[in-house]
C-alpha cells in the first residue's frame, strides 16, 4: 500500500478498523464490490490486493465458487496477520505484496480487486500496469475509492474536529482518503496502463453504526491519523470525545447514521 506516513496501520490499529469502521461502512461496499467480481464469472484465479483485515477477502470467498483460487494480499504485516487469522480459511491463500511490484505472472489471473486501497498507493500507474500485467486478457479490474468530502459529510466533520487539535493544520493521513476521486485522471491512468471498458459509478451507501462515540472510536483509533494525534501531544480519547459530540450534534447518536459515497471502477485488461 503506501508509505508509512499515510498507511501504517499496525498495533491496535487493524483491530479498531475493523470493529468500528468495517460493519458501519465498509461491508456495504464489500458486498458491492464482490457481487460485480463474482457476476462476472472470472475465468481464472481472482487476486486481491491491499486486503486490509479481510473485509472484502470474506465477501470474495463467499460469492466465488469453492474451484476459484483467491489470492489475498497486503503490504501492511499486521492488517495482513489480522485477516488471516480473524477468517482462518485455509481455501484462502495470503501473501505480503506490493501492489505497484506484484511477484505474480503475467497473466496469472482472471480478475483483481482491491477495496479502498489504491488511494493509499504512492504511484497509482504503476500499480495499475501491474494488475494489467498479471491480469489475462479480458480479464476485469474491479476497484473502489471514496469520492470526494462533499459526498461524505461524516468524514468531513470528523476531519475539520481533529484539525482543530493541529491549529487548524490538516494531518498527513486525512489529504490520503478523499484525493483520488478525479474521473477523467483515473479513466487516463487506466488507459495508459492497458485497460479499455473503463466505467466509474459513483454509489452512495447509508453508514450505520450503534452510536456517534463508536463510528468516532473508528475514525479516531482506527486508522493511521491516530498517530499523528498522539505525535502532537494529544490523547486519543480527548479526540474521541471531541469527534464524537461533532458527529452527534451533526447527524445524531445512537443509532449513528450517514451516507458514504465512493466510487466503484472496472475496467478490462487489453
Amino acid at each position: 500500500m503506501a508509505d508509512k506516513g499515510t498507511a501504517s496501520f499496525v498495533g491496535s490499529i487493524p483491530e479498531n478498523y475493523d470493529r468500528y469502521l468495517g460493519p458501519a461502512q465498509f461491508e456495504p461496499f464489500a458486498d458491492d464490490l464482490a457481487g460485480r467480481v463474482a457476476n462476472d464469472r472470472p475465468a481464472g484465479a481472482v487476486l486481491e490486493t491491499a486486503c486490509g483485515t479481510g473485509i472484502l477477502t470474506k465477501r470474495l470467498r463467499a460469492r466465488l465458487p469453492a474451484s476459484v483460487r483467491l489470492v489475498a494480499t497486503d503490504l501492511n504485516q499486521p492488517m495482513l496477520d489480522y485477516a488471516r487469522a480473524k477468517l482462518a480459511d485455509a481455501s484462502i491463500e495470503w501473501q505480503k505484496a506490493d501492489a505497484m511490484t506484484l511477484q505474480f505472472g503475467d497473466a496469472s489471473f482472471g480478475a483483481t480487486a482491491c477495496g479502498f486501497g489504491v488511494m493509499f498507493v504512492p504511484d497509482k500507474a504503476a500499480a495499475f500496469c501491474e494488475a494489467r500485467r498479471v491480469l489475462a486478457p479480458g480479464g476485469l479490474f474491479a476497484f473502489n475509492v471514496w469520492d470526494g468530502l462533499e459526498g461524505n459529510a461524516a468524514a468531513r466533520v470528523a476531519q475539520d474536529t481533529v484539525c482543530t487539535f493541529f491549529g487548524g493544520r490538516e494531518p498527513e493521513f486525512f489529504k490520503v482518503p478523499f484525493g483520488f476521486n478525479d474521473r477523467d485522471f483515473i479513466r487516463r491512468l487506466l488507459s495508459g496502463g492497458g485497460f479499455d471498458r473503463i466505467e466509474i459509478e459513483p454509489v452512495t451507501v447509508t453508514a450505520m453504526s450503534p452510536s456517534a462515540r463508536d463510528y468516532a472510536t473508528g475514525i479516531v483509533r482506527g486508522t493511521p491519523a491516530s498517530h499523528e494525534i498522539q505525535q502532537h501531544g494529544v490523547a486519543l480519547d480527548a479526540a474521541v470525545e471531541a469527534v464524537t459530540a461533532a458527529l452527534a450534534r451533526e447527524f445524531g447518536d445512537k443509532p449513528f447514521r450517514t451516507d458514504r459515497r465512493a466510487l466503484v471502477i472496472t475496467a478490462r485488461a487489453k
